[in-house]
């Protein structure tokens, strides 16, 4: 058993250190960004990316794709964008053979391993709703007719936090639909000057696919063997029950910034990325701090923080922080404080 387990952490260390040197080669930096992406790709899951125009969200999306020999679609969400464009329509088509008129569905760009569903925000929300099925069941429906998406199938989305103008934030169901969001930062200042080189000189990398398909799901399937403590579970489920300003677990400082919680989902995803990131960690099991380095990252869109927290510039973020260092690590300190009475009793 311990050789299986070795064996698993060595093969997903080494796909993720072949990526990340694929990735380098266009991409500067960006490294958490990219290690985020990885975690999700590797457990099965979707990813919303926000960040200010020019950080290479689209070009880290498409060289990703480039080197796990995946087919990819870019859709750029407009305005005027349908949800027959995105995910296709019935036409009617002669039958050469028969001379017969017949119905034939024409797939749209949802039908690739990787999407990138661009500025999701811009388009409105009849539109953005047609991502919801394929996302969550990996089909879509047209008419009465199920048309099967094939695995692996990974939704990137990008959206702009600075423009609101010709915009349609994202509800929140569909938001809890990704499991990650990923904020993507400016560069350093000694990246931005490589980034400058780079990009103002005569450049020719070619990009090598380093993971089949089928490799890519016997990694998402070895990322749910990985075992996760007792303890660990009943603190990722305390975690997020403290964001619930309406149960009894609720943090006071929840309770005083938050208008709405985190719901089962994201225990779900917190304890998937803790799997994925323990063993690009190098480790065969759950640790604490994988739950606490990706609590940001599932939490800061599934929490919404209230006027008066706005006003006075919290973040999700910050409240997530806050409920971390709130919440007692050890196992028997967690069990006996009496918010979680019931978490430990169940």
């Amino acid at each position: 058993m311990q050789e299986q387990e070795t064996s698993a952490v060595d093969r997903l260390n080494a796909a993720a250190d072949r990526i990340r040197q694929q990735l380098s080669q266009v991409i500067v930096g960006q490294q958490e960004v990219i290690d985020q992406l990885l975690i999700t790709l590797f457990c099965r899951g979707h990813c919303l990316l926000e960040g200010v125009p020019g950080l290479a969200k689209t070009l880290l999306i498409s060289t990703l794709a480039k080197s796990l020999n995946l087919t990819f679609n870019r859709i750029q969400f407009t305005p005027d964008l349908m949800p027959a464009d995105i995910i296709g329509t019935d036409i009617i088509e002669e039958n050469k053979s028969t001379g017969q008129r017949e119905m034939r569905f024409l797939g749209g760009p949802i039908f690739a391993h990787v999407i990138l569903a661009d500025e999701i925000n811009r388009t409105p929300p009849k539109t953005q709703a047609a991502l919801l099925e394929a996302m969550q069941e990996r089909q879509v429906s047209v008419g009465m007719v199920r048309h099967q998406i094939g695995d692996p199938f990974f939704v990137l989305a990008t959206q702009n936090p600075i423009e609101q103008e010709g915009t349609y934030p994202l509800p929140e169901a569909q938001q809890d639909r990704f499991m990650l969001k990923v904020m993507v930062r400016y560069p350093s200042v000694e990246d931005e000057v490589e980034i400058a080189r780079r990009t103002t000189s005569v450049q020719d990398f070619q990009i090598q696919p380093v993971l089949a398909p089928e490799e890519v799901l016997e990694i998402q399937h070895m990322v749910r063997l990985v075992p996760v403590s007792e303890h660990l579970i009943r603190y990722a489920v305390a975690l997020v029950r403290s964001t619930r300003i309406g149960e009894p677990e609720a943090d006071p400082y929840a309770v005083e910034n938050l208008s709405w919680g985190a719901g089962p989902r994201a225990v779900q995803y917190l304890l998937m990325g803790a799997k994925g990131r323990s063993l690009m960690m190098g480790r065969p099991h759950v640790a604490l701090e994988d739950i606490q380095a990706l609590a940001a990252p599932v939490l800061r869109h599934r929490l919404l923080v209230n006027y008066t927290a706005e006003s006075e510039g919290i973040t999700p973020d910050d409240v997530v922080q806050r409920l971390m260092d709130n919440l007692p690590a050890r196992e028997d300190q967690l069990s006996g404080d009496p918010r979680f009475q019931k978490v430990f009793a169940s």
